[in-house]
């Protein structure tokens, strides 16, 4: 049954291809992209964006891991449910929003981009990090404490180790959201892809939204195959072992 299915699909996917070749070559797509002149400057955007993403997330990243990390410390878990309210409030607020608070008070260009865009990744990463580690039993802990490991031990080849496949699932969603969100840093003067995306739509270019709009797509699903990726280094054998027998169960 599988395989008939399998065969199905394939088919679909070759057809769903072939028709959008065709469209792209008659919209202009193509052509527009192999131009000499446009070709450079879609380039310079492409990097632009790629630049905002990953210093942002980097920057995300490790707040995130560190306010997560931080409240699940005994002396101060009490304090984990205001702070990650406050925390959140970055994304309860409109992207367009924090873009512009950010460039009231940081001007204009990728300083104000990246401000913004770190802080409506860092929820995601931050809430899974406190979940996580929260979540880690407790016997794995006391089996550490009784080897006589520290705390910076337990931290490093307990908690985080066992807590990793949720972190990194938050870290999948912001840095989705992040790569979305980016192409807004046009309106701040940040550049990035928004900008071919928005003067597409200013001037009924659809070759030119396209060109914006399909690397922003395929970056996202690229982003993903990475967060994949970074699971299966990152996350030990035994971990996924257990995970699948539990699904499976």
């Amino acid at each position: 049954m599988k395989k008939p299915l399998g065969k199905i699909y394939r088919t679909l996917l070759l057809a769903a291809l072939f028709i959008a070749g065709i469209m792209v070559e008659r919209i202009g797509l193509i052509t527009y992209l192999t131009d000499p002149y446009e070709y450079p400057i879609i380039l310079g955007l492409l990097l632009r964006h790629l630049y905002l993403v990953a210093v942002s997330i980097s920057f995300a990243t490790i707040i995130g891991l560190a306010a997560g990390i931080f409240f699940t410390r005994r002396r101060f878990h009490r304090y984990a449910g205001v702070c990650m309210y406050i925390i959140g409030l970055g994304q309860t607020i409109p992207s367009l929003a924090i873009l512009a608070l950010s460039m009231s008070f940081l001007g204009i260009g990728t300083k104000p981009a990246i401000f913004a865009l770190t802080i409506y990744s860092i929820l995601p990463i931050a809430r899974n990090t406190l979940a996580g580690i929260s979540a880690v039993p407790p016997s794995l802990l006391d089996a550490g404490k009784g080897m006589g490991m520290t705390p910076l031990r337990i931290l490093l080849e307990i908690e985080l180790p066992n807590s990793m496949q949720v972190i990194l699932a938050g870290f999948r969603v912001a840095l989705i959201v992040n790569i979305g969100t980016a192409a807004l840093s046009y309106l701040i003067g940040a550049g990035g892809l928004g900008d071919l995306i928005f003067t597409g739509i200013s001037l009924m270019q659809t070759e030119k939204l396209l060109a914006g709009a399909i690397p922003v797509t395929l970056m996202a699903l690229l982003a993903d195959l990475v967060c994949k990726l970074l699971e299966l280094i990152l996350i030990s054998k035994g971990l996924r072992l257990t995970e699948q027998n539990k699904e499976a169960a």
